[in-house]
């Protein structure tokens, strides 16, 4: 990955929005560690100026470590393994939160059954990344939020709807 100006076609990562969440998704990933995570890469902050964070890696997280149940907003991503399909889906929902969730199979057919029947988030990829599209109504369910926004549903959101019954 190359760090540096998100204007530039040739940076394929950019910095995050401000200094004190680089900061705090810093304090995050030492505090995993500290915890009993296994840092496989990263965890540091480059010397670029600017809030970029280095592509971070962590695994072993036990269910009692505070990065079980955060949310990492950064380039962090968490490692867990399991023994089969259906643990990974008992892994997945066992969290407070539930924004978005992706699945990466050959078999897609079975993949968009898991994902409308067992999977418990607001949006579910499969074969790609969890991303918005203002085509489509995007927002989490448990403590990832609640209503949604874009599209029809969105608008619908900010709208008061007012029955009034004349007899």
């Amino acid at each position: 990955l190359k760090i540096g100006n998100p204007m530039d076609s040739q940076t394929t990562l950019a910095p995050l929005a401000r200094l004190d969440l680089r900061n705090d998704l810093h304090k995050q990933v030492k505090k995993a560690i500290e915890a009993g995570a296994k840092l496989v890469c990263g965890g540091t902050i480059p010397q670029n100026e600017g809030a970029f964070y280095s592509p971070t890696i962590l695994e072993n997280i036990s269910n009692n470590n505070p990065a079980f149940n955060e949310e990492f907003f950064g380039p962090v991503a968490l490692l867990f393994k399991v023994k089969d399909e259906k643990e990974a889906i008992a892994l997945a929902n066992n969290s407070s939160f539930g924004l978005g969730a992706a699945i990466f199979t050959e078999n897609t057919s079975h993949a968009k059954q898991i994902a409308r029947t067992q999977i418990e988030s607001g949006n579910c990829f499969v074969n790609a990344l969890v991303k918005s599209d203002s085509r489509l109504p995007f927002g989490g369910i448990k403590n990832s939020g609640f209503g949604r926004e874009l599209s029809h549903f969105g608008i619908m959101e900010f709208v008061n709807i007012k029955t009034i019954y004349l007899k």
